[in-house]
């Protein structure tokens, strides 16, 4: 049997928790993409340097977030606020995922992406019957390590040098976790 995974990433909603809920990208999110965005400090450890302007943030809603599922963005329920965002890069044919993540930092140390995580990880198995969902952070960024743990991922090993990034290469810790 095969799995339509888009038709599944386009359509389910995925449950969360009352503080947070896991949404498609808008061009409303702009402004707060760009808050996050800009920081220097919050866009340390990703692959994309901090933004300059708001039509960066806007251009990157536009040929990233929105050009394809398993993008979502991070909302606080009580003001409608985007604090950041998740993605799944599926590999159908391996039937599992990887999960990479942002969160602006007026907003760590709160749980709030552990709650993000947790949502994507119960997603992945429930909804789209994957067997594996992995991910990987950077040494020197063992904060989100924690946050996979605290989500039943597994340390699994370390990629000395593994990739480049802004020029210079970086040792990754990897993290997965299976359906059983």
């Amino acid at each position: 049997m095969t799995v339509d995974y888009e038709k599944i990433l386009m359509e389910t909603e995925i449950p969360t928790s009352p503080r947070i809920s896991l949404r498609k990208f808008t061009l409303d999110d702009c402004a707060d993409v760009f808050e996050y965005g800009r920081d220097e400090i919050t866009v340390k450890h990703l692959v994309w340097n901090a933004f300059k302007s708001l039509d960066e943030a806007k251009k990157s809603i536009l040929e990233y977030n929105l050009s394809r599922p398993g993008i979502y963005a991070i909302e606080l329920t009580e003001n409608s606020k985007c604090i950041g965002c998740i993605s799944l890069e599926l590999e159908s044919h391996h039937e599992k995922a990887s999960v990479g993540y942002v969160l602006n930092r007026s907003f760590w140390n709160r749980g709030y992406m552990t709650e993000a995580l947790a949502a994507i990880i119960a997603f992945c198995f429930d909804s789209l019957q994957l067997n594996r969902v992995e991910s990987t952070h950077y040494v020197g960024n063992e904060a989100s390590g924690r946050v996979m743990e605290k989500c039943g991922m597994r340390r699994e090993g370390l990629g000395i040098k593994e990739v480049k990034i802004k020029g210079i290469f970086h040792d990754l810790v990897h993290y997965g976790i299976t359906r059983t």
